[in-house]
């Protein structure tokens, strides 16, 4: 049977963790790769009660595993969860956050068409995160477009599953401690020409937490995502 890995990076989420669980479990549960699979939780270093949600959460879960590791961001710990998903000997990866803006009533449908794509993502064409968010995933697309030549709707969507030959394929690609893996695996798949399916999903707006990105922190990263990108790009053969 196929083994999934669901990744899912956690930072101060004591407000929605437990839900996050609650929700997750079932589908690693139902897609359990003859016990192998994992719902894969990477507490960021959190400061509030996310990791003691998380032990509570452990019991009575097999499949629940959680790490923790030195706070470093998003990016950071999404890579890894990627490659304790590749050691742990994943056939899929699926990535989706722990805010709730996503819902598991869509993964089935991502699911089916596993063996016919290397890579699935979702599209958030009907966003409820704002029209900041909005706007910083257009100036995304277009640098995407312009550094890599290529065309994806969603370059950084956290509702994606791909084959574990896809994920450790372009993993290397990338600085150790990238803050924007997801980014560099959407648009360097297109690069190769690898086979990727988009879909439209539910996006809503913050179930709970706080949003740890503000303006300032995006200004910033963008200028230095256009730095890191064009040197992706310079070293790629």
């Amino acid at each position: 049977m196929d083994v999934l890995y669901i990744v899912i990076p956690a930072y101060n989420e004591a407000a929605t963790i437990r839900a996050v669980i609650e929700e997750w479990y079932p589908v690693v549960e139902q897609h359990d790769g003859d016990g192998k699979s994992r719902l894969l939780v990477i507490n960021d270093g959190s400061t509030d009660a996310t990791a003691d949600i998380l032990e509570d959460c452990r019991i009575g879960r097999p499949l629940l595993q959680v790490e923790t590791k030195k706070n470093g961001g998003h990016g950071p710990a999404v890579l890894y969860g990627y490659r304790l998903a590749l050691s742990g000997g994943a056939d899929y990866i699926f990535q989706t956050d722990s805010d709730r803006q996503t819902v598991p009533e869509e993964f089935g449908a991502f699911w089916e068409l596993r063996k016919e794509y290397e890579g699935i993502f979702g599209i958030r064409s009907k966003r409820q995160d704002g029209r900041g968010r909005v706007f910083v995933s257009r100036v995304l697309r277009g640098v995407v477009r312009s550094v890599f030549g290529v065309r994806v709707p969603d370059a950084n969507v956290p509702f994606r599953l791909m084959t574990s030959r896809y994920v450790a394929r372009i993993l290397p690609l990338m600085p150790e401690d990238y803050e924007l893996p997801n980014v560099i695996l959407t648009a360097l798949g297109a690069y190769y020409k690898e086979k990727q399916k988009f879909i439209p999903i539910t996006f809503r707006k913050r179930q709970g937490g706080v949003n740890s990105v503000n303006c300032r922190k995006i200004f910033e990263t963008g200028r230095k995502t256009l730095v890191d990108f064009r040197k992706i790009r310079a070293d790629l053969k």
